[in-house]
């Protein structure tokens, strides 16, 4: 299910990244759902879901990470 606003993400989601990587994490994600739906493009039995959610976090963390209190900030 792609996201069509930053409110429609997981509160887990929205209560812990900044609004830029919320924007990030909801672009991976989009995009990432649409193309793994075909089961070809899987590696694993993973859903797309999964898939999406894992790539969507990678993206996150291109340009984001942990500070010393765990919050979530441009590198």
């Amino acid at each position: 299910m792609p996201y069509q606003t930053r409110d429609d993400l997981p509160e887990s989601v929205r209560h812990v990244l900044p609004t830029h990587a919320q924007d990030i994490f909801k672009e991976a994600f989009n995009s990432a759902i649409k193309e793994y739906q075909d089961p070809k493009k899987r590696r694993d039995n993973s859903s797309p879901e999964q898939i999406a959610f894992r790539v969507a976090w990678s993206a996150v963390e291109k340009l984001y990470h942990k500070d010393e209190n765990g919050k979530w900030v441009a590198k």
